[in-house]
């Protein structure tokens, strides 16, 4: 396999319907912006079950290194998402060092929909609890 190929490092259920999914790899790609089931998007409140956003959750974390990936671009050609990368990833070192490295750019943007303020914010509104230890760590 190839240096970065994308591999399939973890996945954990959340319902009987969904699953969230741990890619290393890959080339880098991210979405310019959020595609119609975001869950950054405050119109898709809902898609997803919040055993979801619990897993996920560390991609929010001071310094994390996981990125938080767009659902639609799948495993094999796998793209963090635009409302991550507006929302939620300011305090993640793997966004950091992308940007530094030039891999990312300014060229992000919310296609005129109303994002959800941050991880936790979204989290919450899709039926995690406020005070979930899951949470505790997340930067605002």
């Amino acid at each position: 396999m190839r240096k970065n190929m994308p591999k399939i490092t973890r996945v954990r259920p959340a319902d009987a319907n969904n699953q969230v999914v741990t890619v290393e790899g890959g080339k880098g790609r991210y979405r310019k912006q959020p595609c119609p089931k975001c869950p950054w998007r405050v119109d898709a409140t809902g898609k997803f079950p919040a055993e979801a956003f619990r897993h996920s959750a560390g991609t929010a974390y001071d310094m994390a290194e996981h990125t938080f990936g767009c659902h639609e671009a799948g495993s094999k050609k796998p793209a963090m998402s635009a409302g991550f990368l507006m929302r939620g990833a300011d305090h993640n070192l793997t966004v950091r060092l992308r940007y530094i490295r030039g891999e990312l750019r300014d060229d992000v943007h919310d296609g005129g929909h109303e994002l959800h303020k941050n991880y936790r914010a979204m989290a919450i509104a899709n039926g995690v609890s406020a005070d979930d230890a899951a949470l505790a760590a997340c930067r605002d």
